[in-house]
């Protein structure tokens, strides 16, 4: 933590973290986003509904939400998907498909993970505030601080060079990598979904 930023619960903090938070998860992820709209403000509107903030953290600098990222137990949901939130913002059609179609990719819950090893999730960073280290002081705060002796990533895209060199530079190692479908790696240049660990 050597970059100037202050970690914070999400959930005890006096900023407008949920709306910060919900722009900065559309920055990252409407690519992956972009069947139900291709505006960031919308997906921002549809999606702030979703952060259990109890478990996340916030790196902050300047009274603004530079980074943020969950970490579980890997049996707590970090965060929930309402039909009715999604539907107002994305309309009926779209709204429905996402709250089943991403309730099964956000909410799924391993039932044999790990005990006494943290779920890292959900980690994205303003795009005011990417390449100045926010996010690694946020992974430095919670590997240090939360009481787990290790932590996991799990299904980071093999694209994703930016996220793995952040994760490898934190000290995640890979420990799984799963290939995706012809069709679907054709279509994503996806090639594997990759899981990391930490180990104190």
């Amino acid at each position: 933590m050597n970059n100037g930023f202050e970690i914070l619960d999400a959930a005890h903090s006096d900023l407008n973290v949920r709306s910060e938070m919900a722009d900065a998860f559309a920055e990252g992820f409407s690519q992956w986003l972009s069947y139900f709209s291709k505006d960031e403000r919308t997906i921002a509107a549809a999606f702030a509904h979703m952060f259990v903030l109890e478990e996340f953290y916030i790196a902050v600098k300047d009274d603004k939400v530079a980074a943020f990222a969950a970490c579980t137990d890997g049996r707590t949901k970090s965060v929930k998907l309402q039909k009715d939130e999604l539907r107002r913002h994305l309309g009926y059609i779209k709204g429905t498909i996402a709250s089943i179609v991403l309730k099964k990719e956000f909410e799924s819950l391993d039932e044999n993970f790990p005990r006494d090893t943290g779920s890292v999730e959900f980690v994205g960073t303003s795009k005011n505030f990417r390449r100045q280290g926010a996010a690694m002081d946020l992974l430095q705060y919670i590997v240090a601080y939360e009481p787990y002796d290790e932590f996991m990533i799990n299904e980071v895209a093999d694209t994703n060079t930016a996220a793995m060199n952040l994760y490898t530079k934190a000290g995640f190692v890979e420990y799984d990598r799963k290939p995706m479908p012809a069709k679907l790696s054709k279509k994503s240049g996806i090639n594997n979904m990759l899981s990391l660990i930490y180990r104190k």
